[in-house]
């Protein structure tokens, strides 16, 4: 049976701590409610590939791969792991630090011998998750959470186009998704967008020209433009019509960005569509990759108002759509093959029992095995699994 005296004391411990003492109130809490020692907490860092520890003082080789050991377990399958440690029968518990489906890290505690039982161990998953959301409201207010996640130096406009980012996965009822830019700590002017409401979701996929600041400004302006008009409620043909004016009045044409607008209702599994020169869409159903064709229009700022219009197509649960852009397609090889979509064909099928947030990390892990070189353009996928509203018609 849950204690709730003991989640209440950890609840009101993070609640009132200083946004950077977070952990120590914690390891106070765990300490006095559950008996733990070595209580430390791991974020996963914006490559998807180590965690790291939170630490005023960053310690050489304290990060972990995120993969391949117990703490890397505890994230990718999102369970509590456990193993013991030692000859005294002490545990050590490896809990994901997640909140609505977007993965920070991992908590781990040493506990004393039968002291994770099985209610114990509900109550450490509902901890990480009030951790997980004050996580992110502290982040308001400290650095601390941001550094933990930076293996290197961010460039200035990857710290730009990280800043834009919603998350890099969330899970609903009716779907989840994950995606994931590559160089992480080097992007340019590719990106992502969601929004989620009580009916719709929203998903807007970018693809942004040039290098640098320049494309980084570019895309914090279109990316900034099509939310201002997404919140005044408008369709996605005039979110799309907006933003153009925005982006062709700052730039007449010398820059422009390729976007796909995605408007899913969530009761029928219509999705609405804009392409504006767009990534590619590729859907698997059942055991099949199609790609997913839309009438192209304009990219956004190409031309001076220029009219968008919509088309529709449906998912169904089970459904999973892939969207890439041309960083993931266009990539060259030693022997100068592109990767092309048949390659990405195959590592759709290959992916195909991974959920959505581990997918755009493992499709990017073998197309840095197919690239020739250092990457000269971003790379970024986006996966959507529909599950469809509970209880809705076929």
């Amino acid at each position: 049976m849950t204690d709730v005296t003991n989640l209440m004391a950890v609840e009101r411990a993070l609640r009132t701590a200083a946004p950077h003492d977070l952990l120590d109130a914690l390891r106070d809490c765990l300490t006095r409610c559950y008996a733990a020692s070595e209580v430390e907490l791991l974020m996963i860092d914006y490559s998807l590939s180590v965690l790291q520890p939170v630490s005023a003082r960053r310690q050489p080789g304290a990060a972990v791969p995120a993969h391949g050991n117990p703490a890397g377990r505890a994230f990718g399958a999102q369970e509590l792991f456990a193993q013991e440690d030692g000859h005294d029968g002490a545990v050590i518990a490896y809990v994901p630090v997640t909140v609505r489906g977007d993965r920070l890290g991992v908590l781990t505690a040493r506990l004393p011998a039968g002291g994770l039982t099985p209610e114990v161990a509900d109550e450490l998953c509902e901890i990480a998750e009030m951790l997980a959301r004050e996580i992110l409201v502290a982040g308001r207010d400290t650095d601390l959470y941001l550094q933990a996640r930076r293996r290197n130096r961010l460039t200035l406009a990857a710290e730009m186009q990280w800043q834009l980012l919603p998350a890099q996965a969330c899970r609903h009822a009716e779907y989840a998704i994950g995606a994931q830019l590559e160089p992480a700590y080097a992007i340019h002017g590719d990106n992502f967008d969601w929004s989620a409401g009580g009916d719709r979701l929203v998903l807007t996929v970018s693809n942004g020209m040039g290098e640098g600041i320049e494309a980084a400004l570019l895309t914090n302006l279109a990316v900034n433009a099509l939310r201002n008009a997404r919140r005044a409620g408008i369709s996605i043909a005039d979110q799309a019509a907006l933003a153009d004016q925005a982006v062709y009045a700052q730039y007449r044409g010398r820059m422009f960005l390729s976007v796909l607008l995605l408007d899913f209702a969530l009761d029928t599994g219509r999705v609405r569509v804009v392409d504006a020169g767009s990534p590619q869409l590729l859907r698997l159903r059942t055991s099949t990759v199609e790609r997913v064709p839309f009438e192209a229009q304009l990219p956004l700022g190409m031309a001076d108002e220029t009219p968008y219009g919509e088309q529709e197509f449906e998912v169904r649960p089970g459904d999973r759509l892939i969207i890439v852009s041309d960083g993931v397609s266009e990539v060259a090889s030693t022997a100068g093959e592109r990767y092309g979509e048949r390659a990405l064909i195959r590592a759709i099928h290959a992916t195909r029992l991974l959920p959505a947030a581990e997918v755009p990390r493992a499709i990017l892990a073998e197309l840095a095995g197919h690239r020739a070189a250092d990457p000269d353009d971003d790379a970024l996928i986006v996966c959507v699994d529909w599950y469809g509203r509970p209880g809705a018609d076929a």
